[in-house]
């Protein structure tokens, strides 16, 4: 999975400076006030919420939100903790050694048949007919590679 930068406002806290408990399943903000479970939204990511009193006489207030009724929410996927794992082994001497190798073997694939095999565009129209034709076209890529 590639790595992408946090999308918030300049000036405001990032969401990795949010610690999240995942025994009592809440955020704590750097003011070490408690964001906790309001809900889950149909896109799969729990809505954390801060106590708007709380909020309004936070010094990091500013820093924290601009949301006019003074309540901070940090989004989480439901499968966010795996998403960590996977970012996690990115920094492992193991994929370190196995992650160049796919230059070589996975994506020198797509290439060769985007470059000799015409799949930068489609020839035929309809979902199974393009099927039918990737298939074919890496079927015979995979019997020239086992015949070299």
């Amino acid at each position: 999975m590639p790595y992408k930068r946090p999308m918030t406002g300049k000036g405001l806290f990032k969401k990795y400076e949010y610690v999240y408990d995942e025994y009592y399943d809440c955020y704590i903000c750097p003011n070490n006030e408690i964001l906790s479970y309001s809900t889950t939204n149909k896109n799969g990511y729990k809505q954390y919420k801060s106590n708007p009193d709380k909020c309004i006489t936070c010094p990091l207030r500013e820093q924290c939100t601009k949301s006019k009724n003074h309540q901070k929410v940090v989004t989480r996927h439901i499968w966010e903790k795996y998403k960590e794992q996977a970012n996690g082994n990115r920094y492992t001497q193991n994929w370190k050694d196995n992650y160049p190798l796919r230059k070589e073997t996975v994506e020198r694939t797509f290439g060769d048949c985007k470059e000799q095999h015409g799949l930068r565009f489609t020839r035929v129209r309809g979902l199974l007919k393009n099927e039918q034709n990737a298939t074919m076209i890496f079927a015979c890529h995979n019997l020239k590679k086992m015949a070299n």
